[in-house]
């Protein structure tokens, strides 16, 4: 699908490129310099450019960690280990398998392999949302799904288009629990017409399928 391929791109070219470029800067002024010094000039002024990098690196890492604690979606859903022929449904249709939660759960880890996994975050936080009674929990969820999940300053970028974007900035000046309705429609059908048929065709799914089967006839 059209833009898919982007914000992978963007994650493996994130992942080759140097943490920040002030750092680097940093360590090849340590020793020229006065302890008192700052790495970018020689004055020691507050307003300099190293302290404005330092300091938006420190509340990058204070955003992380509060997306991490606030988003609360586990490695995994809790779900009793899946029937033989619960296993088997699930490649009679991509709806059979996001039905169930063992279902999401294997498809999930099979799309961190092909580090795509945000999709299935992206789908689950906006069903949690739907959930939601409360204005300003709602809000507040909505806000984070967007940073997360549609900013493309985000590494955890959907993929999505302009259309779509256009409508979630509309809704965004007062959310509910429907915001992200047309774009989580989109990223299940990407993932239906895109992820499901290699699923079906992974180690991830035959092992599972092999290993159910084995058990059954053992039994």
């Amino acid at each position: 699908p059209m833009g898919s391929e982007r914000p992978e791109m963007r994650k493996r070219q994130m992942a080759t490129t140097p943490e920040t470029p002030g750092a680097a800067q940093a360590q090849l002024s340590t020793g020229n310099r006065g302890s008192n010094a700052c790495c970018f000039c020689w004055c020691c002024c507050c307003s300099c450019s190293c302290l404005t990098v330092r300091n938006q690196d420190e509340e990058r890492a204070r955003r992380t960690s509060h997306e991490l604690q606030a988003e609360g979606i586990p490695n995994c859903e809790e779900s009793p280990a899946p029937t033989l022929e619960e296993v088997n449904a699930w490649a009679q249709s991509f709806d059979k398998l996001m039905l169930t939660p063992a279902g999401r759960n294997a498809f999930r880890e099979f799309l961190r392999t092909e580090f795509s996994e945000e999709n299935m975050l992206f789908w689950m936080a906006c069903e949690e949302l739907k959930q939601e009674s409360n204005k300003s929990v709602i809000e507040e969820k909505a806000r984070l799904i967007y940073e997360d999940y549609i900013s493309i300053l985000s590494p955890k970028e959907v993929s999505l288009d302009s259309r779509v974007r256009e409508v979630i900035n509309r809704n965004m000046l007062e959310p509910s629990q429907h915001t992200f309705d047309d774009a989580q429609l989109q990223i299940y059908t990407l993932m239906h017409r895109d992820s499901y048929p290699r699923f079906m065709n992974s180690a991830i799914y035959k092992d599972l399928l092999q290993s159910l089967s084995e058990k059954s006839i053992e039994a």
